[in-house]
């Protein structure tokens, strides 16, 4: 079965809010073996949406609605198909008491717009609002099968799993299941990693791989279809072997899990604590660690020490070492690392020192970087890195590789 998602609304046209009920609903239609091949957004007018749906009936068996089941003159999906589908539009008795219920529960009256939105295509299988006011619906006609569902995804989401699924389950029978896994890669350019596995993608047949590029990282899309979930797997897996044994040290995770997410998992897991001394970073480091829920498990603290002065002053950096390598340089990344580790008690201990610009540093060029990286009973590591982009990129860039390089230092 082919799908198309049509998101209904013009605030999503105005960029006023994203539609992110594409994405969620393309990727529980792939779980059911459904491909979805276009996503479409009109504004709220009958005769652009009635064009759009003309056009999707032609080329897809199944067409998923959101928005446009509000209690306002603008939503006005319901009515544009039963226009459509020569279909009445009726009271939905068991969503009206729904919604009647709620207004006399928050003790305020119901207008009588809201009664607009217990209405329901006449014959449609109703999908009940467990979370919202207006029921969504589905119904087939001329071999098409049209699934119209709310906006918010509060309401659309839970409706979707719930009623959604069971509704296409029935209606699809036996069917493929499309999995997909995500491998996570750093360290190396989106054309470099598809240049080495190049011959691989050319032959692609099942599974595909699709490379996805993404905040100075590089994603994998696996996708295999089989009417077995563990042969589906079983591809997965043939496939991802393959590509780990020629780029399997730029690999560091799976799926959704940050650069940031897996440190902090792989410290707790070891049970060890990390510390941050800052100069090019300006304390950004920490900052972002410990957002991560549960990272007060793992981080002890930090030290921002932007001027020479600072450093030797709160990180021990030896005055020579500044005069004579400056404070961009592997001895004083060394000195920052070992230091704070030291001076908190931690297991860990990773510096930053560098030139993100506009002006060079000490003769050294934008994007000059040093990374230190001590851990406790194991000899400290610097590495030196020349990045390119503006001053914040340089930034955000340099701490991504601290904790690349602390991942792959805690996994030896």
């Amino acid at each position: 079965m082919n799908a198309e998602i049509i998101a209904v609304g013009s605030e999503l046209l105005l960029g006023q809010i994203a539609n992110t009920n594409a994405q969620f609903l393309s990727k529980q239609l792939a779980d059911l073996g459904i491909n979805v091949y276009f996503h479409t957004v009109v504004g709220d007018n009958q005769d652009r949406l009635k064009r759009v749906v003309e056009t999707a009936k032609q080329r897809s068996k199944l067409i998923i609605f959101t928005g446009g089941l509000g209690p306002t003159k603008d939503d006005l999906t319901k009515e544009t198909m039963a226009s459509m589908l020569q279909q009445q539009l009726v009271i939905h008795e068991k969503s009206l008491k729904r919604i009647e219920a709620y207004y006399e529960k928050v003790n305020r009256k119901m207008t009588d717009n809201n009664k607009k939105q217990a209405v329901i295509l006449e014959n449609a299988t109703v999908l009940l609002n467990d979370h919202g006011m207006a029921p969504g619906m589905a119904i087939t006609k001329d071999h098409v099968t049209y699934m119209l569902l709310p906006g918010p995804p509060m309401e659309m989401q839970p409706m979707y799993l719930k009623y959604g699924t069971e509704y296409l389950n029935d209606l699809l029978g036996v069917r493929e299941r499309i999995i997909s896994r995500v491998l996570r890669f750093f360290g190396i350019g989106e054309s470099k990693l598809e240049t080495e596995i190049e011959d691989l993608i050319d032959k692609q047949v099942n599974p595909t791989i699709a490379p996805l590029a993404s905040n100075f990282e590089v994603k994998l899309r696996l996708t295999a279809k089989h009417s077995s979930v563990d042969k589906a797997n079983e591809l997965l897996d043939d496939t991802e072997q393959e590509i780990l044994s020629r780029v399997g040290q730029y690999f560091y995770g799976y799926e959704n899990t940050s650069l940031l997410e897996h440190a902090v998992a792989v410290l707790q897991e070891k049970k060890l604590t990390i510390a941050s001394a800052e100069s090019l970073t300006g304390g950004m480091f920490m900052s972002e660690l410990i957002a991560v829920p549960g990272s007060s498990s793992v981080a002890k603290g930090g030290i921002v020490a932007y001027t020479n002065d600072m450093k030797e002053t709160l990180l021990n950096v030896n005055r020579t070492t500044l005069i004579q390598e400056g404070a961009v340089s592997k001895e004083c990344a060394q000195q920052m690392a070992e230091h704070v580790r030291k001076s908190c008690n931690s297991d860990c201990g990773i510096s930053f020192t560098g030139v993100a610009g506009p002006q060079s540093v000490e003769g050294k060029d934008v994007g000059t970087v040093f990374i230190g990286l001590s851990i406790k009973d194991h000899p400290t590591e610097v590495y030196s890195l020349k990045l390119a982009g503006s001053r914040q990129t340089i930034r955000e860039r340099a701490i991504k590789y601290g904790y690349y390089y602390l991942l792959k230092q805690l996994k030896k």
